[in-house]
């Protein structure tokens, strides 16, 4: 949010009160390990300046080394009413605290950060390694604002205008905090952003909102960014924190919440996959879906007509085809119109659901079905969850309902542990029924004016955080049914720590060559966030304009495939039109048969980067700057990925199968057509539809599975060792489906060597014929 308008000017009715000094002999500590500062926000002279002005109080401590936060803070009482997003941490670890007479300091491994104690000279900096990370003063403010700035949301106080007897006028309190950039700093994450990669120029509110992929608005907001100089910043806050990322002060981040209090946690790197495992460990580690969940998922689509009759025809046209198939998803519309959510099958559709999705079952295939958090009038749920007290209320203690979406419709309250329980029971009835897993959706479209939570949270603090609460209902109950590691959803919406509960998937995009590159950004600028899985809609989930029936255009579906059977998860979902390949061409169906096959046999590596994932917090799909941060070059690249630390990919976002894409150092071999590419460089390249740049990096091992038909398989039989070069160097290691390395296999001067080697593996140089081996070693 802006405040001023320039460097001179204030806004119209805002007021700041920014830090100026410490007051000395303030800074103390607060129990062992709090450093205290009292702050006041005018120069004093003489103790007439202590006299009606406001105070910003500091503590910092350490929650994990290397993490340094800091709270400040207006009027404590008020703040009580914060709610902060569940940190895992002790509250403090122990750090090097020190107050001197011209600075006070605290160091926590190797991030050490420094107040000063000078008179008229308040200024925090941080450093990393004894290298400057923060340099520049950081201003820290309390804000009064009489005008609207803030659209939308609420006033969290009322106030009378101090400087006017008779007024009465609202304003909103802020507190807001300036975090410095140098130059050629780049900001990166803040959740799933459609716009710009980096986001230097950027004005971004993290408030979850249904927007689709086109917009400024996204449903996954995370007030987390990370930088290409070695650090990260996360904001402790659930409700909406509003970032000018150098689009209101050039010389920095500005963060402002509503309220009377700010909390913000520096992370220390250095490299990028450092920052998320230390932030991961605070927020919670990627949750790990099961394998059969990297298989390709096919949706019935949103308003399409379907019945038994019409699912049966799409599975025998894919097994016609021998595109293998892993899960089927059943959208809204499995359900009667006007009763979503009454989890039941529409009996004039499915008149035996059970013995249908048996048959699914016996297909080999896992089931999904749509479900949200609205209970419509007319379900024969909503008397149960109205009486029973597990809709969100209104003011007046009646439950709100609404015609959004469906008519009267109440929305559970997951504050509510007993409407929890109720919800969770509803599902069981489907697990019971052979449902595998759900598609979470519309967590991020939900109200807050005028209503009231069971605990008695904020309704614009539970805003962002009412999706977190809803994955993690519907994820504890299939860890419960199904057993710890075969948990997943398919969720729209998420907010910090919302990684817990994958997979999360980009929302509503268009069949456009533009939507599918900011569905891309998307994706990589969740995965800086601390995702480590996600999903998109292949091909594009809107066709056209209306309920037109459009099907996707041949060129998008087809490098869409692609891009799609490359990503950690792949769907096939569109929102008129079926989105089975033989409705677009015979083509599409060669080039999704080839792709769900290549990712079949890649899943030993997927798998084992997948487990990295959940022990690291490093993500699979992963942006170019985070594998070679020290390659300036890449500092800005959204257009392709690396796949975990071996493969590179460049989607083709174009019809005439021109790419341009960049390699950095090292000789990289593509993986389908074997041919070098020696960087570092930018290539300019053309290819068909059954092609696109995927490049294995100089002394990476990448493991073959030899199942081209399912996911979750046993990924050491009859395996092979892939390599750039004869003369290649490097490791792999083949994971199980509980985590344990199973086969170690090394290749060094022309040789592989296999730990634990089965009766028959084989050997291949990219571009090559695969070489059948046996016994512990092979020569290349």
């Amino acid at each position: 949010m802006k405040f001023t308008d320039g460097c001179w000017r204030d806004k119209a009715g805002v007021t700041f009160s920014h830090a100026r000094e410490t007051v000395p002999g303030s800074i103390g500590l607060k129990g062992d390990n709090t450093l205290r500062a009292l702050c006041t926000t005018k120069h004093t002279k003489h103790r007439g300046d202590t006299l009606n002005r406001p105070t910003i109080t500091l503590e910092t401590y350490s929650p994990a080394k290397d993490v340094i936060a800091t709270k400040a803070t207006h009027h404590t009482a008020i703040n009580r009413a914060h709610k902060q997003v569940i940190v895992h941490d002790a509250e403090t670890v122990a750090a090097d605290i020190k107050a001197e007479q011209n600075n006070a300091s605290i160091q926590s491994g190797s991030l050490k950060s420094n107040i000063s104690t000078e008179a008229d000279n308040f200024k925090i900096t941080y450093t990393g390694e004894q290298k400057e990370l923060l340099t520049e003063a950081l201003d820290v403010s309390w804000i009064m604002a009489k005008t609207d700035l803030y659209d939308g949301m609420k006033a969290t106080q009322s106030f009378v205008d101090p400087t006017d007897e008779e007024s009465t006028v609202k304003i909103r309190n802020h507190m807001s905090v300036l975090l410095s950039l140098a130059p050629g700093e780049y900001v990166y994450g803040l959740g799933e952003r459609f716009g710009p990669f980096v986001k230097n120029g950027q004005s971004i509110d993290t408030w979850n909102e249904d927007g689709g992929t086109s917009s400024g608005i996204a449903y996954k907001n995370v007030p987390f960014y990370m930088t290409n100089k070695g650090y990260g910043v996360f904001f402790n806050h659930s409700e909406a924190v509003s970032f000018e990322v150098q689009s209101e002060k050039m010389s920095g981040v500005q963060a402002s919440v509503q309220g009377e209090s700010i909390t913000w946690y520096v992370i220390y790197g250095p490299t990028p996959a450092a920052i998320l495992e230390k932030y991961t460990a605070l927020l919670g580690r990627p949750g790990l879906p099961p394998q059969w969940t990297f298989g390709l998922w096919l949706s019935t689509s949103f308003v399409t007509e379907y019945d038994e009759k019409t699912v049966t025809s799409f599975l025998d046209g894919m097994k016609d085809r021998d595109i293998p198939l892993s899960v089927f998803h059943f959208d809204c519309f499995w359900m009667k119109p006007y009763r979503w959510c009454d989890f039941e099958f529409d009996a004039d559709y499915f008149p035996d659901p059970k013995a249908f999705l048996d048959n699914l079952h016996k297909r080999g295939l896992k089931v999904c079905v749509w479900i949200n958090s609205w209970i419509a009038q007319e379900s024969g749920l909503f008397q149960e969850a109205d009486e029973n007290g597990y809709l969100v209320k209104r003011l007046d203690g009646t439950s709100f309902q609404s015609d959004d979406w469906q008519a009267g419709k109440g929305v559970v309250d997951f504050t509510n542990p007993d409407a929890c329980k109720w919800f969770q029971s509803k599902l069981e009835h489907l697990l019971d029924l052979g449902v595998d897993t759900f598609k979470t959706d519309f967590g991020e479209r939900i109200v807050w004016k005028d209503v009231k939570y069971f605990d008695g949270s904020d309704p614009v603090q539970m805003h962002n955080q009412y999706t977190h609460l809803y994955n993690k209902c519907v994820w504890d109950l299939l860890e419960r049914k199904r057993g710890k590691g075969d948990a997943c959803l398919f969720a729209r919406s998420a907010t910090s720590g919302g990684q817990q509960y994958p997979v999360h998937w980009g929302g509503d995009s268009d069949t456009s060559w533009f939507s599918m590159a900011e569905t891309l950004r998307a994706g990589l600028s969740l995965a800086v966030s601390g995702f480590g899985f996600w999903s998109h809609d292949i091909a594009g989930f809107k066709t056209g304009s209306g309920n037109d029936f459009t099907n996707p255009v041949g060129a998008i579906y087809k490098r869409w495939v692609q891009f799609g059977l490359l990503s950690s998860h792949s769907r096939l979902h569109g929102s008129s039109s079926y989105r089975v390949p033989w409705i677009v061409d015979e083509e599409a169906c060669d080039v999704l048969e080839k792709y769900v096959k290549l990712k079949m046999r890649l899943m030993p590596y997927i798998w084992k980067e997948s487990i990295h994932a959940n022990k690291t917090g490093t993500p699979l799909m992963r942006p170019m700057f985070m594998e070679f941060p020290e390659d300036r070059t890449v500092w800005t690249l959204d257009q392709q990925y690396m796949l975990g630390p071996s493969l590179l990919i460049a989607p083709i976002f174009n019809d005439t199968g021109d790419v341009e894409y960049y390699v950095p150092a090292g000789t990289w071999v593509g993986l389908l057509d074997g041919k070098k590419r020696v960087g570092p460089c930018w290539v300019k390249e053309n290819h068909d539809f059954l092609s696109l740049p995927i490049l294995v990096r100089e002394n990476h091992v990448v493991v073959l599975g030899s199942d081209e038909t399912k996911p979750d398989y046993d990924y050491t039989k009859d395996f092979t060792v892939v390599v750039g070069s004869k003369d290649a160097t490097g490791s792999a290691t083949i994971v199980d489906a509980a985590g344990n390395e199973t086969v170690k296999i090394s290749v060094a001067n022309g040789a592989v060597q296999v730990e634990n080697a089965p009766a028959a593996w084989k050997a291949q140089i990219v571009g090559g014929d695969e070489r059948s081996a046996s016994g512990n070693k092979f020569d290349l």
